[in-house]
């Protein structure tokens, strides 16, 4: 059953035994950022915390596992989400079927398309408790301050919902929010993402009206996760939503902004950000492991706030990767890249985002190559064809000998078909994330391409290695040989066994006279 809500997942996580109520008093400044990393490093549940300074509960680490992701999707094995990004690569890239038989075998595909199209319902659950004027102070929710060096409070998992003046659909992101008063907080976007550039967009055509802004708190998971998956610019979260819950999202349209908001969120905060309103964002930690530096963004006036009777706030926090809920996220989602690059570079093989590179600095590609150079038109590929990774410092482009996601092979293929002056391609004054230190200037910085292929001819004169590898007659005979090997160890040992393994024998063989004799 698909959840549209929150709560509905919520209970389905405690039968699962996927959710931990906690009565105990936690703080939100500093110790639920703490439990919550703790429980994320111990591969634990997420944690409801009842008691958080607050009339309301504060979620904590609902995606800080990959069980939850699957269970978000009613199921759906993670694998499954490249099937999702083959139908994305199909929206972002539509193909005209060559004949009947071509378009009945896309037919089950985009079946799914009948899942996107929003449903406005009349009523949201959010709706139990409408705040104006003074009576509107975040001060009411657990609003968190997560590292010790924080300037402020800050909105984590806020789902900001935006619409510019050059396309219909409304862009749905998860983007920071320092508290800076009762009903002001600073919206930091980074210039190449949605909402900042719905907002620019909004701002050359009407640049003395203020722009609307939706912030919905607690949605259902489906929208969630829509909000930080790679959703081609032509097709709304909310319709990727649809296909990840297989089923319609239900919005609610606010009468002040004009927008949509999840029906089953929590929490709904309704606003305008006004010409010329900014403040200076931070310092808060962040996804690099530092605090970041200081910059001014928009500011967020909230003119209503609606609440659901007993809100749950969901909190989070973004530290050094791979231990926050980031990290999780961008390692379940990384499959969905893969097809849409395919759409345009069919010669990909895999393609990997190592979360301890921040989810997003260092590419790791494996290709097909079919000419001298090809791994150089791949990296250009990869800067330029999705916005996601206009700050992508590294890409690392190997043959399809190499599993990207195993980084001792893809070290070995660097270390060993690297030559550092001819594989490296330096491309220099292009957009790098201001949050990086490493830039001489803020904003501006270079990328860096490693060809780590075989080397064709026209790319070497040199004759190339052979690599070493088992001959296939000879690994059957040793496959044979090995079960019965593990067979006669077992019967020794006097256990049941894998066919094909000796691990749990490992104490016993020390001393066993099969395994000696063996």
């Amino acid at each position: 059953m698909p959840f549209h809500d929150l709560r509905e997942f919520l209970d389905h996580l405690s039968g699962q035994g996927e959710l931990l109520g906690i009565d105990a008093r936690v703080e939100p400044e500093l110790e639920s950022t703490a439990l919550s990393l703790r429980a994320l490093r111990e591969s634990g549940p997420a944690l409801l915390m009842h008691n958080a300074g607050s009339a309301h509960p504060l979620l904590g680490n609902l995606f800080g596992h990959r069980r939850r992701i699957e269970l978000a999707l009613d199921g759906r094995p993670l694998a499954s989400l490249r099937e999702l990004g083959e139908l994305l690569a199909c929206v972002k890239e539509p193909r005209w079927p060559g004949n009947l038989r071509n378009a009945l075998a896309d037919w089950p595909g985009l079946a799914q398309l009948a899942y996107v199209a929003p449903r406005v319902v009349q009523d949201a659950a959010f709706n139990e408790q409408v705040l104006e004027g003074d009576d509107i102070d975040l001060g009411r929710l657990p609003i968190q301050r997560c590292w010790p060096e924080d300037v402020d409070r800050l909105i984590t998992f806020g789902l900001v919902i935006t619409r510019g003046t050059r396309q219909e659909r409304q862009n749905v992101a998860i983007y920071r929010q320092q508290v800076i008063g009762r009903n002001r907080v600073i919206m930091r976007w980074l210039p190449h993402r949605g909402g900042a550039l719905d907002y620019a967009s909004w701002q050359a055509a009407h640049p003395d009206k203020p722009f609307p802004v939706l912030v919905a708190i607690g949605a259902d998971p489906a929208t969630l996760l829509a909000a930080v998956a790679p959703v081609p610019d032509t097709l709304s979260e909310y319709e990727f939503a649809g296909l990840l819950r297989a089923a319609r999202t239900r919005v609610w349209r606010s009468a002040l902004t004009g927008l949509d908001a999840p029906a089953g969120a929590e929490i709904l905060l309704e606003g305008f950000i006004h010409p010329g309103d900014t403040a200076l964002e931070g310092p808060f930690g962040d996804h690099t492991g530092y605090y970041n530096a200081q910059a001014h963004f928009p500011v967020f006036t909230i003119e209503r706030m609606r609440l659901r009777s007993g809100a749950i706030y969901h909190g989070s926090y973004m530290g050094r990767a791979p231990f926050d809920e980031p990290s999780v996220l961008s390692m379940a989602l990384n499959d969905i890249f893969v097809p849409i690059l395919r759409k345009v570079f069919p010669e990909i093989v895999d393609f990997y985002l190592p979360p301890e590179a921040c989810s997003y600095r260092v590419a790791v590609v494996s290709i097909r190559k079919q000419y001298a150079g090809h791994a150089r038109r791949v990296m250009m590929g990869v800067w330029s064809y999705l916005r996601q990774f206009t700050y992508t410092k590294f890409v690392i482009v190997t043959d399809e000998d190499i599993d990207v996601r195993d980084w001792s092979q893809v070290i070995w293929a660097v270390s060993t078909r690297v030559d550092p002056a001819r594989d490296s391609l330096l491309v220099e004054n292009t957009p790098i994330d201001y949050l990086d230190f490493a830039t001489p200037v803020s904003g501006v910085g270079s990328k860096l391409g490693l060809d780590a292929t075989r080397k064709w001819a026209g790319e070497s004169a040199r004759e190339w290695g052979r690599p070493i590898t088992l001959d296939p007659q000879v690994e059957r005979r040793v496959d044979t040989l090995w079960r019965q090997i593990c067979r006669t160890v077992e019967s020794e040992a006097g256990q049941d066994a894998e066919p094909d393994t000796l691990d749990a024998w490992a104490p016993r063989r020390r001393h066993s006279s099969a395994w000696r004799n063996s």
